[in-house]
């Protein structure tokens, strides 16, 4: 299922529609709706209920001295020359492979919703922007922070930067008085997707509404 989100009211819109499980790319918000299968389950993270374990406490420690910076939703060679080296080694046949210079600021730019990008980077020893090691372009929606695409540098990691941009945004939530962090999509088996139900609690949208993760749906 797919809508286009308007010019005039795009915020607005995107609010309601990530709220009933669609996900924005550009200026489209699209739900998967497969005939019979429904595996593809929104998830999000209630920020005020959530709980830093000790694994995830020390991912922040490690991560500690990393400076965060929020720029504008702006496309630069640094960020993708980044993200070039990211899915190479992390996604070397994946949807996203062939991403040329045009689809990254296409993903980046053309957007009518509340959107922006943090940039970590590893601190210079002069006066100079240190080295980028992580990226994520987020969505500021009404209610929380969605995460629409994040990525890092592959030679770090051993820091955990994927996990680590997560539980930043938990942190940034919080700070701000959002409810919540939209993770995008969770499928109950998908060895890709596991890692999201790491961050409990966790709610997923089922029929009935947004409930709590249970051991049942990890277990399909």
């Amino acid at each position: 299922m797919f809508a286009h989100l308007p010019i005039s009211d795009g915020p607005t819109v995107n609010d309601s529609l990530t709220q009933v499980g669609f996900r924005r790319s550009q200026t489209i918000a699209y739900r998967p709706a497969c005939d019979g299968c429904d595996a593809c389950v929104s998830a999000r993270i209630p920020v005020r209920d959530f709980s830093f374990t000790r694994s995830q406490e020390r991912v922040l420690a490690a991560n500690a001295g990393l400076e965060r910076n929020l720029v504008e939703a702006e496309a630069t060679t640094e960020q993708f020359d980044l993200l070039r080296r990211y899915l190479d080694a992390r996604h070397p046949g994946g949807g996203m492979a062939e991403m040329t210079w045009a689809d990254y600021i296409a993903m980046v730019e053309d957007t009518p919703v509340r959107t922006h990008v943090i940039e970590y980077r590893v601190p210079s020893a002069d006066d100079g922007p240190g080295d980028l090691a992580a990226c994520v372009l987020v969505d500021l929606l009404c209610d929380g922070l969605s995460l629409v695409y994040s990525f890092f540098d592959p030679r770090l990691a051993k820091r955990s930067l994927g996990r680590f941009v997560i539980l930043d945004h938990v942190l940034q939530a919080q700070a701000t008085g959002l409810a919540y962090v939209y993770l995008g999509y969770w499928v109950s088996g998908s060895h890709k997707m596991d890692y999201k139900a790491e961050y409990q609690p966790l709610e997923l949208l089922k029929p009935g509404g947004w409930r709590l993760f249970s051991a049942k749906d990890r277990d399909g």
